[in-house]
């Protein structure tokens, strides 16, 4: 059962939420949060990536920016570009990307709910990118970024939601990148039982994208339950992490893709005799090839796009040895590439696919790398099973779009 909870949001005034809402922190690196920043100056990244405030002399882990994120973010409260609702609510986000919309429940989920597997994961994490994310919480005492879960369409949550969106949105605006957003806020006192029990009725919900903030989140609320010892409080809001849970109907993946700097020493008329071992190779000369199905799996090299499917698939019912992902991994990356490990192997790199595959052949023709391999996309229903097997995926196997906003929600803890 799924403890997930109203909370007291802090968020934007009306006119200033387009202007504030931003892109999480991680899709970007220092020299692009600036520039955004300079374009946007009411910009959330402000606080989410404070070492813009300093020079390039000052890394994004110094104590110094941690500071600073609390400082402004104190200051926005101040000055009144962000408050605090009286009220616990339920909030409805929805997102519109090509014509194609998904609306989520913003709520406080259960760090009980992460650690008993309620709440699943399906990647590892990193050490270094939860101390970050668990100095930055801890600084500012709130999580700042929502964690984007995914659950099995509920009837009830549904009927709540196109219910509430029958009124005016509290939020309506489209960012730079062509997203609009909508929000509305859930007050009736109803309607917020009622999605709270649906919510509780539900014994599977899936980290789509933020597993490095979920992970932080936890950490942070362990800490915090270890200092109170005897007065720990069981309804603090540090036992909750910030999210926005989604339908899976409504979500869509993007293919993750894959370039290699080098053919491992071998020429390329060796490359692709091995390749040729276990693959069929169709040629498709210049034309873009984009994978129409899974088991499919582009490439790009020396100015040709190739279509590979394995000559021989085994049957099986593991949910990660079936991901295309895998097969790339196993079939081609390890054994001919020696790219045993893509977590730390310098010599490969991801691309996501919302850059499109014009990225990879840009790539290999600049000579930025060798060979590129464009993936069919990792569907919902494989990262459902593969989570509830208890297992994880390669790394970069799943890449989400629209990307929610930082800023519109903030939870105090």
């Amino acid at each position: 059962m799924a403890d997930i909870r109203p909370f007291k949001a802090v968020r934007p005034a009306k006119d200033a939420a387009s202007h504030i809402a931003a892109l999480p922190y991680d899709v970007m690196d220092t020299k692009e949060a600036r520039e955004e920043i300079k374009r946007e100056p009411l910009s959330f990244l402000r606080v989410d990536r404070a070492e813009t405030s300093f020079d390039d002399s000052v890394s994004f882990d110094d104590p110094r920016v941690y500071e600073k994120a609390a400082s402004i973010l104190s200051q926005m409260m101040e000055n009144g570009e962000l408050s605090m609702d009286e009220d616990r609510f339920y909030y409805i986000y929805e997102l519109t990307m090509d014509g194609r919309c998904q609306t989520g429940i913003v709520a406080a989920a259960s760090a009980d709910d992460y650690s008993n597997g309620i709440i699943k994961k399906h990647e590892n994490t990193r050490a270094d990118k939860e101390k970050d994310r668990i100095e930055h919480v801890k600084a500012c005492n709130a999580q700042t970024g929502p964690i984007f879960l995914a659950y099995r369409k509920n009837e009830v949550i549904a009927s709540v939601t196109e219910k509430t969106k029958t009124n005016d949105p509290e939020y309506d605006f489209v960012s730079p990148d062509g997203i609009r957003h909508r929000v509305w806020i859930i007050k009736d006192k109803e309607d917020i039982v009622a999605v709270r029990n649906a919510f509780s009725s539900i014994n599977d919900i899936y980290i789509a994208d933020g597993h490095h903030r979920c992970a932080s989140a936890v950490k942070v609320c362990l800490e915090k339950r270890a200092s109170a010892k005897d007065s720990f409080d069981p309804n603090a809001e540090y036992n909750f992490f910030l999210s926005v849970l989604f339908p899976d109907e409504e979500l869509k993946i993007l293919d993750y893709n894959r370039l290699v700097s080098d053919l491992n020493g071998l020429s390329e008329e060796r490359f692709f005799d091995r390749l040729r071992k276990k693959f069929n190779i169709e040629d498709r000369g210049d034309t873009i090839y984009h994978p129409e199905e899974k088991g499919c799996i582009g490439m790009y090299i020396s100015g040709k796009w190739y279509r590979l499917t394995l000559k021989d698939r085994p049957e099986t019912d593991d949910p990660v040895e079936s991901l295309d992902v895998s097969v790339l991994q196993n079939e081609v990356l390890s054994p001919i590439l020696n790219i045993e490990d893509p977590k730390t192997d310098s010599r490969i790199d991801f691309v996501g696919g919302i850059r499109g595959l014009e990225e990879l052949s840009k790539r290999v023709d600049s000579g930025r790398a060798t060979v590129a391999f464009a993936m069919y996309p990792t569907s919902i229903e494989e990262l459902f099973a593969v989570a509830d097997a208890g297992r994880l995926m390669p790394p970069k196997s799943t890449w989400f779009e629209p990307k929610l906003r930082s800023g519109l929600f903030i939870h105090k803890i």
